[in-house]
């Protein structure tokens, strides 16, 4: 096992837990937590290995994250949170799985030969995407697309900075840690702060 397998691993079963928390959140039943487990970890990343060409997409064969992912839906299922606090733990384990899949998602597109643009992108999407997914799937608005979220914008400053610093003389491991913890600082900073991008 790689960084980049214990990385990617990591995000799947935090969106896991991601995606069975907004199940819950909408009243479903172990089903559908696991539809939206499954939508939330594996959306972004299925879209990025299609639009580059990876075939099979990631996925495919990996009972590791099979196994992450149902585990993910069983914790859900099994701890009872009061209901006011699903939406900061959704908060939360969503913030951690940006970083961890913006990191994650721009790493292999890199291995695929896609340029610095092209791999940040994928990055954002990888991160993102599954969520979106997810949200539309329960009848609501995407973070991705809410007025006054930081989201997308947090995936692009921390993989901006994992590629900028790719170029220098720091440890590999240690720019995806930056990266991941950019991600995740940005977003939680930027909600509490209320930091908002400028209305088209």
């Amino acid at each position: 096992m790689n960084l980049l397998d214990l990385v990617t691993w990591t995000g799947t079963f935090v969106f896991a837990l991601t995606g069975a928390l907004k199940a819950r959140a909408s009243r479903m039943d172990i089903f559908g937590g696991m539809v939206m487990a499954f939508a939330t970890a594996y959306g972004g990343g299925t879209l990025r290995d299609l639009l580059i060409g990876i075939k099979p997409v990631n996925w495919i064969n990996d009972y590791v994250a099979l196994l992450l992912v149902l585990s993910g839906t069983l914790l859900v299922f099994l701890r009872k949170e009061k209901s006011g606090r699903f939406e900061k733990a959704i908060f939360f384990t969503d913030a951690i799985g940006l970083g961890m899949f913006t990191a994650a998602g721009i790493e292999i597109s890199l291995q695929s030969g896609l340029n610095d643009v092209y791999a940040l992108i994928m990055g954002i999407i990888t991160a993102t995407f599954g969520g979106l997914i997810a949200d539309i799937l329960r009848n609501e608005i995407p973070y991705l697309l809410r007025k006054g979220e930081l989201y997308a914008t947090a995936c692009a400053i921390g993989g901006a900075t994992f590629l900028l610093l790719r170029n220098t003389s720091l440890n590999h491991q240690v720019i995806l840690f930056l990266c991941i913890m950019i991600v995740v600082g940005v977003r939680i900073y930027s909600k509490r702060k209320r930091l908002t991008l400028p209305e088209i």
